[in-house]
């Protein structure tokens, strides 16, 4: 028998209506926690969301802000894996050209030997 087949009914909660803050508002938030302004209740209370998405925001900012400083310098707004990539095609470009040059010298060399 399930529980509606006895007649009784299960109570829920009502949820809350999922708030969405605006990143200036994450970003405010995140500061406050790291200068220990306020704790993370203060801070969840104040923008009136659960202490969860208080500790995503966090995790969200520290893996934003890892992600900057490990960008290598001179290349504003690529992450490590686009740099390692933009490298990678030049790299295959340079091959590229060598392995050209290469075969045109070992053409020009073979058609002269036929010639002696």
């Amino acid at each position: 028998m399930t529980v509606s087949d006895q007649g009784m009914s299960k109570k829920t909660t009502p949820r809350k209506k999922r708030r969405v803050l605006a990143p200036s508002q994450k970003y405010e938030m995140w500061v406050a926690l790291l200068s220990g302004q306020a704790t993370q209740r203060e801070v969840a209370l104040k923008y009136g969301v659960d202490r969860s998405t208080v500790v995503s925001v966090c995790k969200a900012a520290k893996t934003g802000a890892l992600t900057a400083l490990a960008a290598r310098p001179g290349r504003p707004g690529m992450t490590p894996e686009q740099v390692e990539l933009a490298e990678a095609r030049a790299e295959v470009e340079r091959l590229k050209a060598t392995v050209t040059e290469q075969a045109v010298a070992l053409h020009l060399h073979q058609g002269k030997a036929r010639w002696d």
